[in-house]
C-alpha cells in the first residue's frame, strides 16, 4: 500500500483541534432554508468537541441575508457534546446564520488551576499562566472592560497567598470580560450556512375564505363586481375571516369555452372559466372587464385593509388560446407537429379552453422573467398573497427561483401552494419557498387516520418548513364527507380544521351547508367554475354562529394561534378525537373534543392532560366549554363527554390549573 505525503504551506497555521457537526434545525443537509415567523425565537444546536478534556467555546452567528456583517448569540453546553443557541428573528426577511467554535483558552486555565488549588498543590506557575492569557484579554476588549482586567491584575500581584491572588483573577466581572474577549484564534466556522425564511405572522395564523368574486351580486346570470365584493366585507370580517381569496379575477378566453357544469356547448351569456386566463382584452396583467377595473381593485384592497383583511390572488400559469401570449410567444407553449398548440389534458379529463405553458422552452429565461414581472406588477397594486394553481405541474426549480427573488424586494409576500399530489412532491415545493400547502386534510375523516396525519404535519420535521393550511372543501371538492353527513359533518369538519392547524380555509358556500354534488364524484353540481350564482347568505340550517364564535375563540387564545403544539390524548371511542394545544408561556391551553360520526351520538371516556398541565393527578382543573360558556371542575385523569352530532358535535375547552380561594369567616 502506497502511502501519500501531504504537504502543508509553508508557516501554515496548525488545522483547528475543535469539530463542529450536525448543525441544526437544517432541511436535507441545508439544502432548503427551515421557517419561521416575525418574533419567534430561532434556536440552533450542534455537536461540538475536541481531543481530551480541554475547554471550547460557541456561537450561533446570524445575519440578514443582505447584510455583510455577522450578529451572534453565545451557545451554551446541553449534554453529550451538544451545544444551543438562540436568536430572535425580528425582521420579515431571510437570515442565514452558523456555528462558530473555537478553544477556550481562559476557561480550560480556569479549570485547571481551580482544581490543583484545591488539591492544595502549587500554582505559581499556573498564575503567571493566567496573567498571560489576561494581557492578550486586554488587547482585545475596550477601555471600560481593560480597566477592569488590569485592576483585577494589579491588585492579584501582592496578594499574601496563591488563593488571594487567584480571586482577583477570577473574580466574575473579570471572567466575564474574558468570556467575551476570548481569543478566537483555531477558530472553526460550519459550513455550507443555513438560511430561515422569516414570514409574516400570517403565514402561521390566518383564517382563509374562498370566493368567486362574480358571484357576490344579487342579479341571477350576471356578474358581480368589486364593488359588489366590498359589500361582503362587514360579513366576512364578523365571522372572523382575514383572508380573502380570489379565483383568477383575470380576461377569460372565449375559444373552446366551456359551459354550465363543463359542458363544450355554451351558451351566450355562459361566463367561461376563470382559468381559462386571456382574451383580447388581454392577459395575466389585466382584469375581466365584468368584474371593473383595476382602480376598482386597489380600491377594493385599501377597503379590505380597513377591515383587517387581505386579498389573495389565484395564479394560474396557463393560458386561454385567445390570450396575447398564444400569438406573441408561441414558443412559451407547446407546439403540436401539426403546428397547434397543446392543450391541457388529465386523461380522460380534458381542458380545451387551456393552454398550459412550456417552462423547458428554449426562450425559458423570457418566459420565466415575464412571469416574475407579472407576480411582481399585482405585488405593486398591493397584493401581498398569492394561492398558487397546480405548482407541482410546473418545475420546482422555476418556483425556488421565482418566489427567492420576490422575496429579495418584498418579503412580506406570502405564497400558498394548491398542490394534491405525491407527498415528496408537496413537501419539496414546501422546501422551495411555498409559506403554505394544500394537504390531504380533506380526505383524512377516522380518528387514526387524521392522528397520524396531523402529528406528521405538526410534529415530524416537516413543521420546520411545511405549514399546512388545512382547507375542508374548495371549488374543486367537496368530499364525501359533507356530501352524506350532511350538516353534522360541516360543523364538525370546520371545527378540525381550524383547531388541528393555526391556518384553515373554506370554500363560500360551507357557511350555507351546500353539498349539492355530481352523483358520484367529488365534485358541485352547477358549480360557479363554470356560471354566475346569487346566494342567500341567511339561507336556514347556515352554521355562520359556528364559524364566527369558533373563530373568536381562535383569537382569544394563543394556543391555537400556534402550528407546532398539538398533542393528542386518549379517547376511548373510535369515533371520538381528543386533542390539546398548549402554550404554558402564556398559560392558554385549548382541548378539543370532537364527534367524528355526523350521524350518531356518542359518549367517551376522555384523558385529562395533567401531564400537559405539568401539574399532579390529584389536582383540580378548571374546564370551560367555549361553545356553551360552561365550567365544569375537573379532578381525576379521566373525564367523560357526550356529544351529539345534531347539537354538540364537538366541545372546546379552556384549561387552567384551579386555584380554589381561601374561606373567610363572615364577621358578624
Amino acid at each position: 500500500m502506497t502511502v501519500k505525503t501531504v504537504s502543508f504551506a509553508p508557516d501554515a497555521p496548525a488545522p483547528s483541534p475543535v469539530l463542529v457537526e450536525n448543525v441544526a434545525p437544517a432541511i436535507d443537509g441545508g439544502r432548503y432554508p427551515v421557517k419561521r415567523e416575525v418574533g419567534d425565537v430561532l434556536t440552533v444546536s450542534a455537536d461540538i468537541f475536541r481531543e481530551g478534556h480541554d475547554k471550547i467555546a460557541a456561537v450561533v452567528k446570524y445575519r440578514r441575508w443582505h447584510d455583510r456583517e455577522w450578529c451572534e448569540a453565545e451557545m451554551r453546553f446541553v449534554d453529550n457534546d451538544r451545544w444551543e443557541g438562540s436568536f430572535v428573528v425580528d425582521e420579515n426577511t431571510r437570515y442565514e446564520f452558523t456555528v462558530e467554535a473555537f478553544p477556550d483558552n481562559f476557561e480550560t486555565w480556569r479549570d485547571e488551576i481551580t482544581k490543583k488549588l484545591a488539591a492544595g498543590l502549587d500554582v505559581r506557575l499556573e498564575l503567571q499562566e493566567g496573567m498571560l492569557l489576561l494581557e492578550d484579554v486586554l488587547r482585545r476588549a475596550g477601555s471600560d472592560d481593560a480597566a477592569t482586567v488590569a485592576r483585577a491584575m494589579e491588585q492579584s500581584l501582592p496578594a499574601t497567598t496563591q488563593a488571594r491572588s487567584l480571586e482577583f483573577l477570577l473574580d466574575p466581572v473579570v471572567v466575564d470580560v474574558a468570556q467575551r474577549h476570548c481569543s478566537r484564534v483555531a477558530a472553526v466556522e460550519f459550513e455550507p450556512y443555513r438560511s430561515v425564511i422569516v414570514d409574516r405572522v400570517r403565514a402561521r395564523f390566518a383564517a382563509w375564505y374562498s370566493m368567486f368574486p362574480r358571484s357576490a351580486g344579487s342579479q341571477r346570470g350576471t356578474s358581480a363586481t368589486f364593488k359588489d365584493v366590498g359589500k361582503h366585507l362587514p360579513r366576512l370580517r364578523d365571522m372572523g375571516f382575514d383572508v380573502l381569496y380570489f379565483t383568477p379575477i383575470h380576461p377569460i378566453g372565449k375559444t373552446n369555452r366551456k359551459g354550465k357544469n363543463n359542458t363544450l356547448n355554451p351558451g351566450p351569456s355562459d361566463p367561461g372559466v376563470p382559468y381559462a386566463i386571456g382574451s383580447e382584452q388581454g392577459g395575466h396583467f389585466s382584469i375581466e372587464p365584468s368584474l371593473g377595473t383595476i382602480d376598482d381593485f386597489r380600491e377594493l384592497l385599501r377597503s379590505a385593509e380597513d377591515h383587517e383583511m387581505e386579498i389573495a390572488l389565484d395564479i394560474a400559469l396557463n393560458a386561454s388560446p385567445d390570450h396575447p401570449w398564444a400569438t406573441e410567444h408561441p414558443e412559451w407553449f407547446t407546439i403540436r407537429p401539426d403546428g397547434s398548440i397543446k392543450y391541457a389534458e388529465n386523461p380522460p379529463k380534458k381542458y380545451e379552453d387551456i393552454y398550459p405553458i412550456n417552462f423547458q422552452s428554449e426562450d425559458w429565461q423570457g418566459l420565466w422573467n415575464e412571469l416574475k414581472r407579472m407576480i411582481l406588477f399585482w405585488v405593486k397594486n398591493g397584493v401581498k398573497t398569492f394561492r398558487v394553481d397546480n405548482p407541482h405541474t410546473k418545475p420546482t426549480a422555476f418556483w425556488e427561483w421565482l418566489i427567492s427573488e420576490v422575496h429579495r424586494t418584498n418579503p412580506e409576500v406570502i405564497f400558498l401552494s394548491e398542490a394534491f399530489t405525491r407527498p415528496k412532491v408537496m413537501r419539496t415545493l414546501a422546501k422551495a419557498g411555498f409559506a403554505q400547502s394544500y394537504t390531504y386534510f380533506t380526505w383524512r375523516n377516522f380518528k387514526q387516520e387524521i392522528m397520524e396525519y396531523a402529528s406528521e404535519l405538526t410534529q415530524s420535521e416537516m413543521k420546520e418548513y411545511f405549514r399546512g393550511n388545512l382547507f375542508t372543501n374548495t371549488h374543486d371538492i367537496l368530499p364525501y364527507i359533507l356530501q352524506e353527513g350532511g350538516r353534522p359533518a360541516f360543523r364538525s369538519r370546520f371545527v378540525l380544521a381550524a383547531t388541528l392547524s393555526s391556518v384553515y380555509g373554506i370554500y363560500s358556500g360551507y357557511e350555507l351547508c351546500e353539498n349539492t354534488a355530481v352523483a358520484g364524484k367529488e365534485e358541485y353540481l352547477n358549480s360557479e367554475k363554470y356560471e354566475h350564482k346569487v346566494w342567500d347568505w341567511d339561507r336556514p340550517g347556515n352554521i355562520i354562529d359556528d364559524i364566527t364564535r369558533l373563530n373568536q375563540i381562535r383569537r382569544e387564545h394563543p394556543a391555537l394561534q400556534e402550528y407546532d403544539n398539538l398533542s393528542f390524548l386518549q379517547a376511548s371511542s373510535d369515533s371520538v378525537i381528543c386533542y390539546i394545544k398548549s402554550l404554558p408561556e402564556q398559560d392558554s391551553h385549548v382541548m378539543v373534543v370532537v364527534n367524528l360520526d355526523p350521524f350518531q351520538p356518542h359518549e367517551s371516556t376522555i384523558e385529562a392532560p395533567y401531564h400537559v398541565l405539568g401539574i399532579p393527578p390529584d389536582a383540580h382543573i378548571q374546564a370551560t366549554e367555549l361553545f356553551s360558556n360552561s365550567t365544569h371542575i375537573w379532578q381525576g385523569t379521566h373525564q367523560t363527554v357526550y356529544l351529539d352530532p345534531k347539537e354538540n358535535p364537538a366541545n372546546i375547552f379552556s384549561l387552567k390549573v384551579w386555584q380554589q380561594k381561601d374561606y373567610e369567616e363572615p364577621c358578624f
